[in-house]
């Protein structure tokens, strides 16, 4: 089933986390170290500078209360913006769907935090799977029974990834960035957008190669993890362009902002040229299940009806997801 995309929105908190930063923590890294492996110049925190350089965050529990921004604050931040260019009031949100790598919560869901910053009273639930949540959750939507949808559904990916970090680990510092994405959708009613050609993949066997251990530590098998995310962002992208590309419309390309190197590979691979490839992880890190969407969110205004985007993710799980948006509007000037 089609999904209609209304509107779009993103958040990152103020705090930033340098390369300088890092290389006054000494923990073996430097700027030019980092940019040569994974191109990442900056990222954001919802901790304090002063917290993570006094404790490395070496208990992520209190990273929690030290935080200056919440996930559920984050994911609301992010929402009234793509509420608001959706055209719409909050009170006309019927459902709303959350997701992500770390939430702060296990009991209640996610979602029902978010709901509660918006004042909503409606229908809530979590899907987490990791970078690919917000890939899983517009999957799962495109199954459901058009007739059984309310008008309109939010789905959020808050992310705190930072928190997860153990700052004496120079592999796992270097990565992660705090943001948040949000989408308002519709299963009957057109938007912006059209999202077609939705797919969800796992490989279980893999499942212990990303890990976030509950209140515990990031970490990864990075250059299984690293190869993995190469090659199922290829096939899945290749795959999206030989199904739907058209050579009368702008095919542009956005990934999981795992690292500004790994997606430079597979735009060699795949031939992307350079300016139809669309990123933010070399200021905001790798932000695991807001990156993409928060990408296409950044670029809203630049978007007009000849526009498509092929997105893709990969994630923990081992998971692997895409889906080709089509722009029938310029998102400024859709008629609401």
């Amino acid at each position: 089933m089609t999904l209609h995309l209304h509107g779009l929105g993103h958040y990152h908190p103020q705090t930033e986390i340098t390369n300088r930063f890092l290389e006054e923590l000494d923990i073996g890294t430097t700027d030019e170290w980092i940019l040569e492996r994974v191109g990442i110049r900056a990222r954001r925190t919802t901790m304090p500078l002063d917290y993570i350089r006094e404790t490395r965050n070496r208990d992520p529990r209190a990273a929690l209360e030290a935080a200056d921004v919440s996930n559920p604050e984050m994911g609301a931040a992010a929402a009234r913006m793509a509420i608001e260019r959706a055209g719409i009031a909050a009170k006309d949100i019927g459902m709303v769907v959350s997701g992500c790598s770390a939430p702060d919560s296990a009991s209640p869901c996610e979602a029902a935090y978010i709901a509660r910053e918006l004042e909503l009273e409606v229908p809530v639930f979590d899907v987490n799977s990791a970078c690919t949540s917000l890939f899983a959750q517009l999957y799962l939507l495109s199954l459901m029974r058009e007739d059984a949808m309310p008008p309109y559904v939010l789905v959020v990916a808050p992310e705190a990834l930072s928190r997860t970090v153990d700052y004496r680990d120079r592999t796992a510092a270097v990565l992660w960035g705090d943001a948040a994405a949000a989408a308002v959708l519709s299963t009957r009613r057109p938007g912006v957008a059209r999202i077609e050609g939705n797919s969800f993949a796992s490989s279980p066997a893999g499942a212990g190669f990303v890990i976030v251990p509950r209140l515990g530590h990031f970490a990864q098998e990075g250059r299984r993890v690293q190869m993995f995310a190469i090659r199922q962002t290829c096939e899945t992208l290749q795959a999206l362009r030989a199904e739907h590309e058209d050579g009368d419309r702008r095919f542009n390309f956005v990934g999981h902002q795992a690292n500004l190197r790994m997606l430079e590979n597979v735009c060699r691979r795949c031939e992307v040229p350079e300016e139809r490839h669309h990123y933010n992880v070399d200021w905001y890190g790798n932000t695991g299940a807001a990156s993409a969407a928060s990408v296409v969110s950044m670029n809203w205004d630049k978007w007009n009806e000849l526009d498509d985007v092929a997105v893709v993710g990969v994630g923990s799980g081992l998971t692997w997801s895409g889906y080709w948006l089509r722009f029938e509007h310029s998102p400024g000037a859709a008629a609401r």
